[in-house]
C-alpha cells in the first residue's frame, strides 16, 4: 500500500518541510524523505542542485552525515546522471534508501545503483524504512 508522509504518524515528527512545484521534502534529524510529484523526470539541473543546496544550508554540511530518503509513491523518472553530478559537486550520503511499491520500482533502483557510491537500501514500506534510518542515526551520534 503506497503511503505518503503527510498520512503518516511520522509527519508531525518533521521539523520543516521543503515545497517545490516538482515535489516535497521532509526534513528530519539525520535524514530527509523526498516525494517527488507525478510525471517529474527529475534531474541534477532542474531539480538537484537546489534541493541539494538547501538542504545542505539547512544541515549545515555537505551530506556525509544525511540519509536520503525517496517514497516513491507516484510514479516519476530519475536522470541517473545526475548522482555523478551530484558527487562531483562534493556533496556525500550516509545512505540512499528508496521505498518501492512495484517491480518496476525496484528496477529502477538497480539502474541507480550503478552511479551511486552511497549504500543504497530498499523497503517497501515507508514507516519501515524510517524505523530503520531512525536506528542508523542513533547509532551515528553514540559513536
Amino acid at each position: 500500500m503506497f503511503q505518503s508522509l503527510k498520512n503518516s504518524p511520522f509527519y508531525k515528527e518533521a521539523f520543516n518541510q521543503l515545497s517545490y512545484s516538482f515535489g516535497t521534502f521532509y526534513l528530519f534529524p539525520g535524514f530527509v524523505v523526498a516525494e517527488i510529484n507525478e510525471g517529474v523526470v527529475f534531474s541534477w539541473e532542474d531539480h538537484g542542485k537546489t534541493v541539494t543546496e538547501d538542504i545542505g544550508n539547512l544541515y549545515d554540511e555537505n551530506g556525509e552525515g544525511l540519509i536520503y530518503i525517496t517514497n516513491r509513491v507516484h510514479n516519476y523518472s530519475v536522470n541517473p546522471i545526475g548522482w555523478l553530478q551530484f558527487y562531483k559537486s562534493k556533496y556525500k550520503l550516509k545512505a540512499y534508501v528508496i521505498v518501492t511499491y512495484s517491480k518496476k520500482g525496484y528496477s529502477n533502483t538497480l539502474l541507480e545503483k550503478l552511479f551511486m557510491s552511497a549504500n543504497i537500501y530498499r523497503f517497501t514500506a515507508l514507516e519501515k524504512a524510517i524505523e530503520w534510518a531512525k536506528k542508523e542515526c542513533l547509532v551515528s551520534t553514540s559513536n
